[in-house]
């Protein structure tokens, strides 16, 4: 638990590169998850709930939702702020979300529902989730298929074991909710220089809680598959591709 508590709480350290590197999410899987904004009437107000630098929240946003964003890492909020000052942004966790009872119509959850505690999150989501309401949750995954981003996850496979998102949470907070969940699979492609994708990996809890003459190791390795492997050599510019699966939990 000390291990995973650590991990959690590790990415106010990359806060700036995360913002930077990582990827957004497609718009599709957040029309799944929530629906198209109402026209006419009042938007439907959502929690990003780990919200991050707000990546998932400029997608909410651009779907014409009302957006307020919770982080427990004040770091990665500083960057959502800089670029989204008018959405509302506060400090906290899913197993004590600093809002009201009744006062969200969805709470959304993009990377980051594989660090809730499922109890006290689940009663957390009840609470503050209006009648009717809706939780979703949303992962992007490295799309494996291509033969460098194969080579690239052998790589990291040791260090990524038991790091990477456990999607078994969606089935365990289904229980705890208790919900009905559907699923929609997408993707999307990140245009990235070789050097984006080795400063990405950095930003991986795996790697961010490594001392660094060990993570300067772990990247120099990735990029020296870069520089090897027939695809990717001498490439300037890499088409990253991820899998987006999203689930929709609506609540009994």
């Amino acid at each position: 638990m000390e291990g995973w508590d650590r991990r959690r709480t590790s990415f106010g350290a990359v806060a700036a590169e995360y913002a930077a590197l990582r990827p957004s999410y497609p718009a599709d899987a957040v029309a799944f998850l929530l629906g198209p904004a109402p026209r006419g009437v009042e938007p439907l107000r959502v929690l990003d709930l780990g919200a991050g630098t707000g990546l998932l929240t400029d997608v909410l946003l651009a779907a014409g939702h009302d957006v307020v964003a919770v982080d427990p890492s004040e770091p990665m909020l500083d960057q959502l702020r800089a670029r989204l000052p008018h959405v509302p942004a506060a400090v906290g966790g899913a197993e004590a979300i600093p809002l009201p009872d009744g006062d969200v119509d969805a709470v959304v959850a993009g990377q980051a529902a594989h660090w809730f505690d499922v109890g006290p999150a689940a009663a957390e989501l009840r609470r503050v989730l209006r009648p009717g309401g809706v939780v979703g949750f949303v992962w992007n995954t490295r799309d494996e298929r291509v033969p460098w981003v194969a080579a690239l996850e052998e790589l990291l496979a040791d260090e990524a074991r038991d790091h990477e998102a456990d999607q078994t949470v969606v089935d365990r907070f289904a229980a705890a909710l208790p919900a009905e969940v559907a699923t929609a699979d997408s993707g999307t492609v990140q245009e990235v220089t070789p050097e984006q994708v080795v400063a990405g990996i950095g930003t991986r809890s795996y790697a961010a809680t490594m001392d660094a003459p060990r993570r300067a190791e772990l990247l120099g390795r990735v990029r020296h598959l870069l520089a090897k492997h027939p695809d990717t050599r001498g490439q300037e510019v890499l088409q990253l591709p991820y899998t987006t699966r999203a689930h929709r939990l609506g609540l009994r």
